[in-house]
């Protein structure tokens, strides 16, 4: 299943129009806060998903029962530019679990490139409910890799896959790769990546305009 949550008209439009205008990424600092803004409201939406428990809540005055979610998802990011997403995730679920991989393009002559995963630190996600935060999805094959690398923590009951903007080809690469206790969530969705992979009109690259260009 995929949401994309930017084909209701809410504010959360304002934060995807400002990752994406040229303009506004000068400011690092709003361009990495707008990414977190965008994971708190994926946080909100897709909490909503998760089983819920009644709870008696002794107020100062009496007692209120509550429904509250009855447990905790463990976050995991592709690290550099899901740091600031994955916060986002973290302000919502702050008593999450958390794990995070390096996954980074080795380019090669020609043009091609093949992902590289180098760094896994996450606990067991078995029969857990797992957020994988990435917040562009091109191709799809960083999450597929991603994937890959976790079948080692175990073996997730679900997935949520949260990206703020996507493309059709790495979500349809995504559905027919992984396994289907997935869902994913995507701020939009567009249709077109260049033959160097990048979306477009996507934003251009999410660790250069959140921390600063990299040298490779």
């Amino acid at each position: 299943m995929v949401h994309e949550l930017g084909k209701t008209n809410s504010v959360f439009n304002t934060f995807i129009a400002e990752i994406r205008s040229q303009e506004t990424q000068k400011d690092r600092m709003r361009f990495r806060r707008n990414l977190e803004r965008i994971a708190e409201v994926m946080a909100y939406e897709i909490s909503k998903t998760f089983p819920a428990e009644e709870k008696e809540i002794i107020t100062p005055l009496g007692e209120a029962d509550m429904h509250v979610i009855s447990e905790q998802p463990v976050l995991v990011t592709i690290l550099r530019a899901g740091l600031p997403f994955h916060q986002g995730f973290l302000n919502y679920f702050d008593a999450a679990d958390n794990g995070f991989i390096s996954a980074y393009r080795r380019s090669h002559k020609g043009g091609d490139f093949e992902i590289e995963v180098e760094y896994v630190s996450s606990p067991s996600i078995d029969d857990r409910t797992v957020i994988l935060c990435d917040p562009m999805i091109a191709t799809g094959s960083s999450v597929e890799c991603v994937y890959q690398a976790l079948k080692a923590k175990g073996t997730p009951k679900h997935i949520h896959i949260a990206s703020a903007i996507a493309s059709n080809q790495g979500i349809t690469h995504i559905k027919s790769q992984l396994p289907e206790n997935i869902t994913i969530w995507a701020g939009a969705v567009d249709s077109e990546l260049t033959a160097q992979s990048y979306i477009v009109p996507g934003l251009g690259d999410a660790g250069d305009l959140a921390y600063g260009r990299k040298n490779t």
